[in-house]
């Protein structure tokens, strides 16, 4: 009997999910356990298995199809079954003719290609075309690209493999587009929406900001980077953990009429991308060294950009910090990432006079900003968490290097 291949639930809020890429055509067998496509969905990329043996009958939805959870994408006839009539009959059912899935070129390079594959100026890049184009060493900078706004998409890298692996010279600049333009709001981007109103109408938020005296605390970043390389976020992250142990109401979550005080503490780093934000999460990090916490966050925010996170590493978190000092930023009110209460606002480092000790004296100043759920914590609480971060980092954080 054919067995339907649908499109699965991954995580409790996925509604949907974009096919990037196909990795087998029609007519070719498949063993269960095989991959057979690519999804996207609002957090991450996912391989899907073959979930049985057999010949793939029918590819129903083309590249960058938007397919609903638990709809059918492909067909499977399983052995004794007739592919063209078990294709025959799924016929009507198919969204969009489906290409290929193309062989890479031969002896194409496997180094990652430069930065400027992120993006060409404001011309965004589908995840499935920039995973192809780093792994054939494609630099994007001087493409093209044939979706829609001009999006790069994985048929676009394919093409520049096939030709040899070298983009076509960038063309002249064009003059500014008369009209307005229209973006629709989907995938990663309508997610964020949606959890940033959902989370704005169902809590009530409020933010508190404190200045700090960071000082000390860039003297000590240079004193461990002799050891190991490590940034102010790092120091942030391994600050709020230590603040989470001595304040735990606000590692909690309200679940319908009940306060859950976790026991864990889970923190999530916002990283930017092209396509909107995601929020890695370092795991239990009250438990370890800051040369640890300083490894994960790198990897996590790595596999972020390169769309390789997998779903237990943006889930579960229990606190998130939200740095955007490096964009040149004082201060901001950051939104919480439900169903947590707290998410801690980082803004840049500046140095100003200010009265140090009795005297007027240039010092490196930081504004944190604390977004909390006033139906889980009180100002007061609050308050002190705050004032516990800023203290630790005014110390220049001389919590322990080694694992707690």
């Amino acid at each position: 009997m054919a067995v339907e291949v649908v499109m699965p639930k991954f995580g409790l809020t996925m509604t949907e999910g974009t096919i990037q890429q196909w990795f087998k055509s029609e007519g070719d067998t498949i063993k269960a356990g095989e991959a057979l496509f690519e999804v996207e969905t609002e957090k991450v990329l996912y391989e899907v298995e073959a979930p049985a043996d057999g010949t793939v009958a029918k590819l129903l939805y083309a590249v960058e199809a938007v397919v609903g959870v638990g709809l059918p994408v492909a067909v499977i006839a399983e052995a004794g079954e007739e592919v063209a009539e078990v294709a025959a009959r799924y016929a009507d059912a198919a969204a969009a003719p489906v290409a290929a899935p193309p062989e890479p070129a031969p002896g194409a390079a496997s180094a990652a290609p430069p930065a400027a594959e992120e993006k060409r100026g404001r011309v965004p890049v589908t995840p499935a075309a920039r995973k192809l184009a780093k792994e054939h060493g494609i630099d994007l900078s001087g493409v093209t690209g044939t979706g829609p706004r001009g999006r790069i998409t994985r048929e676009d890298v394919q093409k520049i493999i096939d030709s040899g692996g070298q983009a076509a010279p960038p063309p002249a600049p064009a003059a500014p587009p008369a009209a307005a333009e229209d973006i629709p709001l989907r995938g990663m981007r309508k997610v964020i929406a949606e959890r940033m109103h959902q989370s704005l109408q169902g809590s009530a938020q409020l933010t508190i900001s404190t200045e700090v005296d960071v000082t000390q605390l860039i003297d000590r970043r240079q004193e461990v980077r002799q050891e190991f390389n490590v940034t102010y976020t790092d120091f942030i992250v391994q600050a709020c953990a230590h603040a989470l142990r001595q304040h735990p109401r606000m590692n909690a979550s309200l679940e319908e009429n009940i306060i859950h005080v976790h026991g864990d503490i889970h923190v999530g780093l916002a990283v930017a991308l092209d396509e909107g934000l995601i929020v890695p999460v370092v795991r239990d990090v009250d438990k370890k060294s800051l040369k640890d916490i300083a490894a994960e966050a790198k990897t996590l925010a790595e596999k972020a950009r390169a769309s390789q996170l997998k779903l237990e590493e943006v889930s579960g978190g229990t606190f998130t910090v939200s740095n955007l000092g490096m964009y040149g930023v004082d201060a901001f009110t950051p939104i919480i990432n439900a169903p947590q209460s707290g998410i801690l606002g980082v803004g840049r480092i500046v140095e100003k006079p200010v009265i140090y000790r009795g005297e007027v004296t240039k010092r490196s100043m930081m504004v944190l900003s604390l977004t909390f759920d006033h139906r889980v914590i009180d100002g007061a609480p609050a308050g002190a968490f705050l004032q516990t971060v800023a203290d630790l980092l005014a110390h220049g954080n001389r919590i322990s290097l080694d694992a707690r």
